[in-house]
């Protein structure tokens, strides 16, 4: 599929898959609150639907965008069976997630287990007999060659080539392509009586060794005709940056991004950020009372420890932490330096001397990381992210590429946190940790990295 149609095929897949859903969990609360007390007239009495409404207003429409996000809507020709079978199991866990949050936060209830068996199997069942249909469909449309759109390729030779052996099958399914002009050598003519001949309605030009005056020029021809025409954005090579368009000052710009973009899965990061901070904070209130009670009566100084630290793209921020150091750590950091056990700009040593022993407790328990909830609530850091280091720090970076880590939020955990603090020297490993994360994100991440951070506090793995 191609451009507004795949993206408007995908909206109507993604509402009818939330209608069947809504469906599905009507149908199963009918079946267990109308036709299992006719087999078993003993059962218990459920109440009626409208206690359910909530659990519709979550799965129905967050559903198909969670599943979007796993690539459940995408390569549906070639998709085996298994893998729609996993992405969507993927999809039902994150969703189940945000069940239980309401259910934990908010005290909604669900007052049947037997609902909720009969909604998820129904609902499942109905995802996947869809998906087999418009599989289906998509192949005998295919085979039948009906209703393809009818374009026509332009460049050069080699492009056209490699153009035509990398499209999709899907892409296959609704495009007919019924000539290529080789532009670099043939006349603008030629592709004016081909638009002519084959009744094109869009012209593909892959670009990348093609002068853009003879680019021009064909554009111009099909603006001319009333025939799209769509340009190929590959002809700069990048090995990170992906290209999208958007428009500025009523100019169509060509943006090359290297870190997620926008979208409602990002945005729904912010909000999991402030509202699990606020959570967090409120559960965590009596750790703060520890800690604040055992740094009084341990160390003379302040409770909290407040330093510069690089946020995002390195705009400084004032980064919150429980004070686990003598009040003169950063003036011993000098004497101090010969010992760093970290290859790169980071300083960190085992056993600092500088850390008074209810501090090295703190540290161990990662209680000392508590205060950063308010800089996550401010906006100056999300839950999960490449650690924030010191602008002092930062400004030692010798690799631009390794400054790439300051392109996302700082987090509280992130991917070199829960794999074991200690156990990484180097700090050409700890950025390609954060680059990794970077490149995959998705929200799915960010929850399996929060779920793994609880166990790794609870070992202590790394902690210092």
């Amino acid at each position: 599929m191609l451009g507004r149609k795949q993206e408007i095929n995908l909206q109507l897949t993604e509402l009818l898959d939330s209608a069947l859903l809504a469906f599905c969990l009507w149908f199963g609360h009918f079946l267990r609150f109308r036709l299992v007390p006719v087999f078993i007239p003993d059962v218990v009495e459920i109440p009626p639907l409208d206690k359910f409404y909530w659990v519709i207003a979550v799965v129905a429409p967050f559903t198909p965008i969670v599943l979007e996000a796993r690539g459940f809507y995408s390569n549906l020709a070639n998709k085996t069976p298994a893998r729609s079978i996993r992405q969507l199991v993927e999809g039902l866990v994150v969703i189940g997630v945000c069940v239980a949050f309401c259910m934990v936060f908010f005290k909604w209830a669900i007052e049947s287990r037997a609902v909720v068996v009969f909604s998820v199997a129904l609902g499942a069942l109905s995802l996947l007999l869809r998906e087999a249909w418009q599989r289906d469909m998509i192949r005998r449309q295919m085979s039948s060659g009906k209703g393809r759109e009818r374009v026509l390729v332009a460049g050069s030779q080699d492009d056209m080539d490699a153009f035509l052996a990398n499209m999709s099958t899907e892409q296959r399914a609704e495009v007919e392509v019924l000539d290529s002009i080789d532009i670099t050598q043939r006349p603008i003519t030629d592709l004016v009586a081909a638009l002519h001949q084959h009744s094109i309605s869009r012209v593909l030009f892959v670009a990348q060794h093609v002068h853009f005056s003879k680019i021009e020029e064909a554009v111009q021809a099909c603006e001319t005709e009333g025939v799209e025409a769509w340009i190929a954005a590959d002809f700069f090579q990048t090995a990170i940056a992906r290209p999208t368009f958007d428009v500025l000052g009523g100019r169509l710009m060509l943006v090359f991004h290297s870190t997620p973009q926008a979208s409602w899965e990002l945005l729904f990061k912010g909000i999991v950020d402030r509202v699990g901070a606020l959570v967090l904070l409120l559960i965590s209130m009596p750790l703060w009372l520890i800690a604040i009670i055992g740094i009084r009566l341990g160390s003379k100084g302040p409770v909290f420890f407040r330093q510069e630290r690089a946020g995002h793209y390195g705009r400084p921020f004032v980064m919150w932490k429980f004070r686990t150091m003598h009040t003169d750590a950063e003036t011993k950091r000098a004497e101090l330096e010969a010992h760093n056990e970290m290859d790169g700009p980071v300083f960190k040593i085992t056993n600092d001397p500088r850390i008074f022993a209810f501090g090295r407790w703190l540290r161990r328990n990662s209680i000392d990381e508590l205060p950063q909830l308010i800089n996550v609530l401010r906006g100056e850091m999300s839950l999960v992210g490449p650690r924030p280091l010191p602008v002092y720090e930062i400004q030692r970076i010798e690799k631009h590429a390794q400054r790439r880590r300051l392109s996302v939020k700082p987090g509280l955990t992130c991917l070199w946190q829960v794999t074991g603090r200690n156990g990484i020297k180097n700090f050409e490993e700890w950025v390609a940790l954060d680059l990794k994360y970077i490149d995959n994100w998705s929200l799915l991440l960010d929850l399996k990295i929060l779920a793994q951070t609880l166990p790794a506090v609870i070992r202590g793995s790394g902690a210092s």
